[in-house]
């Protein structure tokens, strides 16, 4: 169950004013079909993470024990602090808006994601938590509840979000899970 909880909270977290968050802002402007758009971004979302958790977990398993802590909880500290350096909105691609709602959300939200926070984070939490189920489930929860309401209310969800605020918080999350995981297997040696 820590792991569903915790994929859900960083990922939301780490997706406030994130550059994917912006790209479901201008795809809801741009098409009227909000449902086919939240539906690209759940396809998009499933695929993505799913890679991410399991490699996340093989990685698990081809570094020793002894190093897996340190690997994951560096790695945690990194995005931590790598969460207060704002998105820009690079995603305007309109070659990809003439595949309608579903397959440019699709698309636009699986290469966004490629090598992203959210998705580092996934490969983390994964390789933290070794399941990839709880960590797809938990991570994809959290994507949706930081996109979806964008699609639907978008500009004034926006105004409302204090992007820096919960980067910060994002990033302190972060910083405090990438420490617990480096300390946990001291303490209990």
């Amino acid at each position: 169950m820590d792991a569903l909880l915790t994929s859900i909270s960083t990922v939301a977290l780490a997706e406030m004013g994130d550059k994917t968050q912006l790209l479901a802002l201008f795809l809801a402007t741009r098409f009227s079909s909000k449902m086919s758009i939240v539906l690209g971004i759940l396809a998009a979302t499933l695929l993505n993470h799913a890679i991410s958790a399991w490699l996340g977990v093989e990685i698990s398993h081809w570094l020793p024990m002894s190093a897996v802590s340190w690997v994951v909880g560096i790695s945690f500290i990194a995005v931590g602090l790598w969460l207060l350096i704002p998105d820009k909105d690079d995603s305007e691609d309109s070659k990809m808006l003439k595949y309608g709602a579903f397959g440019a959300t699709f698309i636009l939200f699986f290469l966004a994601e490629i090598g992203d926070k959210t998705q580092i984070a996934t490969v983390l939490l994964g390789a933290h938590y070794g399941s990839v189920w709880m960590v797809l489930i938990g991570s994809t929860v959290g994507m949706m509840l930081a996109n979806v309401p964008v699609v639907f209310a978008g500009r004034w969800i926006m105004d409302c979000i204090n992007a820096k605020r919960t980067r910060q918080l994002a990033c302190l999350l972060f910083l405090i899970m990438g420490v617990a995981t480096i300390v946990s297997p001291l303490l209990n040696s």
